[in-house]
């Protein structure tokens, strides 16, 4: 029968510190990775603000509206050439 000293299991070895596994860098990376990218993100929202809306913009708005009413002769060659190239092979004319 063998002594019950012997049965016993050998004695861990040291463990390493944490930062030498791997693992532990990979679960820390991906909250640091967004830390940074919120930070690049703020970071450009500082530095490049939206422009401000213009104060008349309605009224530009019915200006732009009035120069498009008169655009559809302007836009023929570009309607002509859109619809026969949508226009299959054998229904195009000779």
């Amino acid at each position: 029968m063998p002594s019950p000293i012997a049965a016993a299991p050998a004695p861990f070895p040291s463990a390493a510190p944490w930062w030498k596994f791997g693992f532990v860098w990979m679960v820390i990376a991906g909250p640091a990775i967004v830390v940074v990218a919120g930070f690049t993100t703020l970071w450009v929202a500082v530095v490049r603000p939206d422009p401000v809306v213009a104060e008349d913009y309605y009224r530009q708005g019915i200006e732009i509206n009035k120069t498009l009413q008169g655009a559809p002769n302007s836009l023929a060659p570009a309607m002509k050439a859109r619809n026969h190239a949508a226009t299959p092979v054998q229904d195009q004319p000779r």
